[in-house]
């Protein structure tokens, strides 16, 4: 691909000047113009820096090309032999940047870790999150192979939950060249000073460039469906709405599918586009009627092979409207002529509040793309009360006495408003100073303490030699000496005779403990019995009881949990209408039934015997849940989960606690702990995230195999990865198929039984079944994989679960036939009953 040709040009032009700063300048520049590049000033200057070693602060406007910049830096590594990591906060970003550098340096050359995939991790540019290079440096410290680090989205710095991973790699990586990339830095002479004092390199600030594509702000008392009509129709496309909640933007695509916004041809180019892509589930096909439309929906919510492909054939100029929240607004590259910011108050997680000046500068900034546009416009829009003012003002003319009678309403009790003097402010206003967020946490320690060498040392560096204020030192300094105890205690780490700190135990190569709540979870998972012996604590099944534990130690993924609880609401109510129980009382009881939480006393019970030593444990808080262990006893395929639970706006929400716990079930319970059906579990878990949405690994692989992900061939998802070769994680799927037969025959659910299985007899067998039997057991004991007997075959196997009746007979069989070439197609194990008998 031509493309290739170029990527090829680059590298060896760098790489044949013997990492000469003059002509690496050169070889950079001359690549440049070739692609059509001429550097802006700001741009030239940071280069120059780069090629002569300093670190560099890039806090030049949006459009001002720091990707370009970012290329150069890589270039310059590369040239010098080393090894260059691109660090951005979100994975969405660094996918996006993975894919741009395959392009220029080969795919190779270029590797992506992110902690749910990592691809080719030993490349010398590497692509990850921010938090991975930050573990990397506590682990390694100045001895990691890190020759330049590339920072995008710098001002995540002073976020308060993960500023830490900004801040680390600054503290810990000094024979690193650094390049910090924001366009809302604020005042950085602190962090220009210190770095420069850890590097030894002179650290160039290159700020205060022109942006090259100018703004327009304006403040529209319009109706939302108005103003996207004008601006359709004055061709200022392509447009990004901003909300600030996924359920909004959703919402505002639908209700924009009634506007004309593509025409035959511009549809009929995106249908070729997409060509056959497998829009799988409910949310997919809903948005399969949309991007048809010319709109677009992106948001964190959804599954990334969606985002992806919105964001391919935004790309390519084939959506003229995409709805989303300002996720799209972090530096993908994606263009955008009008951003419609649909209010400039958000809820944070905590409160309602009005944008900061550097949230409301970072979604603006995306508007107006150098070569795609010559201005941008930034149009916000007026609360809805002032919009309803305005229409009643417009409709009543100019006639006095119409306009005297209009009632004007006001902003709803409790609104955080907003008004043109509130833009206009946002509009001229700097953004904010950044403020260092450093902490300190159990997983944190663990890595210092792993690189070995002179640990105290290490740990008062890194606690008394950071950018926070002196009385945040101490407060860390005994955070770090809490945790030590916490983990010495756990039996984790300790001690030596000479006064050295070691790891105790040693841990597999991708053990971390990557929850503040892990050290606690170790113990709790010492309290359970493997054998489910009677008497024993937990439920007396110990695999699910240790998912449980490492469940109540995630962040609880509220809009799963909210759903449960709507859905065991419902049922409860039904149950006590069923016993006839007053509105009145089953009101009262109701306020009792929330989400499932396994094991709660037995967790709340131990944590507080753990925090009665360890009280620093009590700044986080155990939240006892059940999403993996409820979709594995349900025996629920993914699409099932989601439509169960109606998550169709979360599904990425779902796979990405899904792929969390995972993780930390892999990475935390040790293996010593893990028993047959505990490991059948995690390969079950690990094969469902796969098999939902493995687009970033397999476009990789296309990649690598020479295939042009990125031509003007259809935007086909990648094929599901083979489930069947997954042999442990299938099996679990086929018994889970199984036990849900099992499940909704112990309900004398017929009618599901017979949608699943027309031809297996269902109704006559469990007439016949109850005739001898009170009821089909469901338990721990039931499920036991000695009760499902599978003949494997080479294109189909055959499958007998025997059904536990409460005599213990085992004299009644459920047999299926399972289609090997049919699962993998699917992706999922395809399962048909041939017959319920009697032995």
């Amino acid at each position: 691909m031509a493309s290739s040709a170029l990527a090829a040009s680059l590298l060896d032009r760098v790489r044949a000047t013997d990492g000469d700063a003059d002509a690496v300048y050169d070889a950079f520049v001359a690549w440049a113009t070739e692609r059509g590049f001429s550097l802006y000033p700001a741009q030239d200057e940071a280069v120059i820096e780069l090629v002569s070693g300093a670190n560099v602060i890039l806090a030049t406007p949006t459009g001002t090309g720091k990707s370009l910049v970012a290329i150069a830096a890589h270039a310059v590594e590369l040239a010098r032999g080393g090894r260059t990591y691109y660090t951005a906060p979100i994975k969405a970003l660094v996918s996006e940047k993975f894919f741009a550098l395959v392009d220029i340096f080969g795919a190779e050359n270029v590797g992506m870790v992110t902690g749910d995939s990592s691809v080719n991790p030993d490349a010398p540019i590497v692509c990850c999150t921010a938090e991975i290079l930050a573990n990397l440096a506590l682990r390694q410290g100045a001895d990691a192979d890190v020759g330049q680090v590339v920072m995008d989205e710098f001002h995540y710095y002073g976020d308060a939950d993960r500023g830490w991973a900004w801040q680390v790699p600054l503290l810990l990586l000094p024979h690193a060249q650094f390049l910090l990339m924001s366009a809302t830095l604020g005042d950085t002479a602190e962090i220009e000073r210190d770095l420069t004092r850890r590097t030894g390199r002179s650290t160039a600030l290159v700020a205060g460039a022109e942006r090259p594509v100018p703004l327009h702000f304006s403040y529209e008392r319009r109706a939302a469906h108005e103003l996207v009509e004008s601006l359709l129709a004055e061709s200022e496309t392509p447009i990004y709405i901003v909300h600030f909640s996924q359920a909004a933007a959703m919402e505002r695509a639908q209700a924009l599918a009634n506007v004309k916004v593509a025409t035959r041809e511009q549809r009929d180019a995106i249908a070729e586009a997409i060509g056959g892509f497998r829009f799988t589930t409910a949310f997919g096909k809903s948005l399969s009627r949309l991007v048809r439309a010319g709109i677009g929906v992106h948001h964190a919510g959804m599954l990334p092979r969606y985002r992806r492909l919105v964001e391919t054939l935004a790309q390519r100029g084939l959506l003229r409207v995409i709805c989303g929240t300002d996720t799209l607004g972090v530096g993908i590259n994606v263009p955008i002529r009008t951003v419609l910011i649909s209010a400039l108050s958000k809820y944070d997680g905590t409160r309602m509040r009005r944008l900061s000046a550097r949230e409301f500068h970072q979604i603006a900034g995306r508007a107006g793309r150098a070569g795609y546009d010559p201005y941008g416009n930034v149009v916000v829009m007026a609360p809805d009360h002032e919009i309803e003012n305005e229409q009643a003002l417009r409709k009543a003319g100019d006639d006095p006495a119409k306009r005297k009678k209009i009632t004007k309403k006001k902003a709803p009790a409790g609104f955080v408003s907003w008004s043109e003097a509130t833009f206009d402010k946002l509009v001229q206003a700097e953004p904010e100073p950044l403020t260092p967020q450093l902490q300190i946490t159990a997983a944190m320690l663990i890595n210092v303490i792993a690189r070995g060498g002179d640990v105290f040392a290490n740990v008062r560096s890194l606690v008394f030699d950071n950018h926070e204020p002196r009385a945040r030192r101490y407060a860390l300094a005994r955070r770090a000496l809490a945790i030590f105890r916490t983990l010495r205690d756990a039996g984790i780490v300790e001690r030596t005779d000479d006064g050295s700190i070691r790891l105790v135990v040693e841990l597999q190569p991708n053990f971390a403990l990557n929850q503040p709540l892990s050290p606690f979870a170790l113990a709790a998972i010492e309290l359970l019995d493997p054998d489910d012996g009677p008497g024993s604590a937990g439920t007396g099944h110990y695999a699910l009881d240790v998912v449980s534990v490492i469940e109540a130690t995630l962040d609880d993924p509220r809009a799963i949990l909210s759903q449960q609880e709507f859905k065991a609401r419902g049922e409860a109510v039904g149950a006590m209408k069923r016993d006839g129980i007053e509105y009145d009382e089953r009101m009262a009881l109701l306020e009792d039934v929330t989400y499932p939480k396994p094991l709660a006393d037995l967790l709340a019970q131990a944590f507080e015997v753990f925090a009665s030593s360890q009280p620093w444990v009590r700044d986080f808080e155990v939240r006892p849940k059940s999403v993996v262990r409820d979709m594995f006893e349900r025996a629920m395929s993914f699409a099932e989960f989601v439509s169960w639970y109606q998550l169709g706006r979360s599904e990425g929400l779902v796979l990405r606690y899904l792929s969390d716990a995972y993780r930390a079930i892999r990475q935390t319970v040790p293996a010593e702990a893990r028993t047959e059906e505990l490991l059948d579990i995690i390969a079950w878990l690990g094969e469902l995230v796969r098999q939902v949405d493995s687009s970033l690994v397999d476009e990789w692989e296309a990649l690598a195999a020479g295939i042009d992900t990125h031509s003007g061939e259809p935007v086909l998802p990648p094929a599901p990865p083979s489930l069947t070769a997954n042999r442990r994680a299938f099996t679990v799927l086929v018994r889970n198929e199984l036990f849900r037969r099992v499940q909704l025959a112990a309900l004398e659910r017929d009618e599901e039984l017979v949608e699943l299985d027309p031809d297996a007899g269902w109704p006559e067998a469990l007439d016949a079944y109850y005739a001898e039997h009170e009821s089909i057991s469901t338990g721990g004991a039931a499920r036991s994989p000695s009760l499902c007997r599978i003949a494997e075959g080479r294109e189909t196997w055959t499958v007998e679960q025997i059904i536990d009746d409460p005599e213990g007979f085992h004299d009644w069989r459920i047999r299926a036939e399972v289609d090997l070439a049919a699962s993998d197609e699917q992706g999922e194990a395809v399962v048909r009953v041939t017959e319920v008998v009697r032995l």
